[in-house]
Formats: C-alpha cells, structure tokens, sequence
C-alpha cells in the first residue's frame, strides 16, 4: 500500500511540476487540440525546436504526452489520464476548503445572529 502511495505521489509530483511552467502549460493546451509536431509547439513561444524539445521531455516524463517520429517530424499528442489524477488530487483539498469555509461561514452567521438579538 504504501509503495503504491509513494508511486502515485512521484507521478502528481512530475505532473505538477510540468505543469508549473508557462510554456508548457501553453503547450498543453495547443496539445488539448490535437497533435502537434515540436516544431508547431515551439511557434507560439518563438524557442528552437531544441528549447521547445527540452519542454516536451518534461511533459514527456510526467506522463502528459507521447512522442512518435514520423520520417523527420516529431509529433506529439496529449495523455489526459496524468491530467485526471492531478485534478482527483486537488478535487479533495477543493472539498476540504470547501467544507471549511462553510463551517466558517455558518459560525460567522450565529455570531452576527446572536449579536442582533
């Protein structure tokens, strides 16, 4: 159980660390559109195709894309299940601030309540 913990942590670690860049948050959402050779992701943010290479190897080892040759295009095109475990991730602590701020909220209401009377 808790190899399998420690697993699941590296790989939300890898995905949120690809993820905490700009440029590759961008070119995640080019992917989001469809496959893209490096060199098309590599446009929008006016880099070599070696810099935008680098970027896709990031995402590469986070599992969010896969990369396959075809004669001399390298083309990529989005995993969305990474994606999905990182929003699982986050969707509990959004329930858990969630649930806290309501109970805050339900506090702050019995005071003012209490102070009207």
């Amino acid at each position: 159980m808790f190899n399998h913990m420690v697993e699941d942590s590296e790989k939300v670690d890898r995905v949120f660390h690809a993820l905490s860049n700009h440029t590759r948050r961008g070119m995640v959402r080019q992917l989001s559109r469809g496959e893209c050779s490096v060199g098309d992701l590599a446009g929008p943010a006016d880099m070599s195709f070696a810099a935008a290479s680098k970027h896709v190897k990031v995402l590469e080892r986070a599992g969010l894309v896969n990369r396959r040759v075809a004669g001399r295009r390298h083309l990529c095109s989005l995993r969305s299940e990474p994606l999905r475990e990182a929003s699982e991730w986050l969707s509990f602590y959004e329930k858990f601030w969630a649930d806290n701020l309501d109970r805050l909220a339900a506090t702050l209401e019995a005071d003012i309540a209490k102070e009207q009377e």
